[in-house]
C-alpha cells in the first residue's frame, strides 16, 4: 500500500485538487505526518492543481457562455446564492469559495459569466490558492498524530460520524 500512495499519491492529489480537493488535501496532510508524502510537496501540488482549475473554469465560462449557462441552469439554488455571495463579498469571495463546499466550482463559472476581469480574478485565484493550500494542508498536518491515534480505535464511529456529514450536507446544499 505504502507503494502505491508513494507512487500515485501526488498525481491522485493533482487530480483531485483540480475540481476542489479539500478532502484530498486532508489526507496528503494525514499522510504526510505519517511519513509516506512530503507536506512541502502535497501543499505545493494541491494549490497548483487548484489554482488551475478554477482558472480553467472561469475560462471556459468566459469563452463558451452557452455552456456555463446550460451547466449552472442544473444548480438553481446554489448558483443564486453564488451570485449573493458575489454582491456581498466582491472580490473576496475567490477566498471565500475555495472553503464552502457545493459552491466551489460555481464561482469561477459564475465570475467568467460576468465582465471582472481576468487578470484580477488571476490574482486573487493565486493568492486564495495559495492561502488554501498552506492553511488546510498545515492544519492537517498538525493534526495528523490526533487522527492517528484515533482513527484506529474509532474507525467505525469516525466514518459513521463521515459518512452523516456527507450526506447531511449533501441534502442540505441540494435543498438550496
Amino acid at each position: 500500500m505504502e507503494d502505491i500512495i508513494k507512487d500515485w499519491g501526488y498525481i491522485a492529489l493533482f487530480l483531485y485538487s483540480f475540481g476542489g480537493g479539500f478532502v484530498g488535501l486532508v489526507v496528503a496532510g494525514v499522510l504526510s505526518y505519517s511519513g509516506e508524502l512530503n507536506i512541502v510537496v502535497s501543499i505545493i501540488i494541491a494549490g497548483t492543481s487548484n489554482f488551475i482549475g478554477d482558472q480553467f473554469l472561469f475560462y471556459m465560462a468566459r469563452t463558451n457562455k452557452q455552456y456555463a449557462n446550460d451547466t449552472m441552469k442544473r444548480y438553481g439554488r446554489k448558483v443564486a446564492l453564488a451570485h449573493l455571495l458575489m454582491r456581498r463579498y466582491g472580490s473576496l469571495v475567490v477566498f471565500i469559495q475555495k472553503y464552502v463546499y457545493g459552491i466551489k466550482t460555481l464561482i469561477p463559472l459564475a465570475m467568467g459569466l460576468t465582465k471582472y476581469s481576468f487578470q484580477k480574478f488571476t490574482i486573487y485565484n493565486a493568492f486564495a490558492a495559495v492561502a488554501w493550500a498552506i492553511i488546510v494542508g498545515s492544519i492537517s498536518y498538525m493534526m495528523g498524530e490526533i487522527i492517528l491515534t484515533y482513527a484506529e480505535e474509532y474507525k467505525y464511529y469516525g466514518i459513521a460520524i463521515i459518512l452523516a456529514i456527507v450526506f447531511g450536507t449533501s441534502y442540505y446544499f441540494k435543498k438550496i
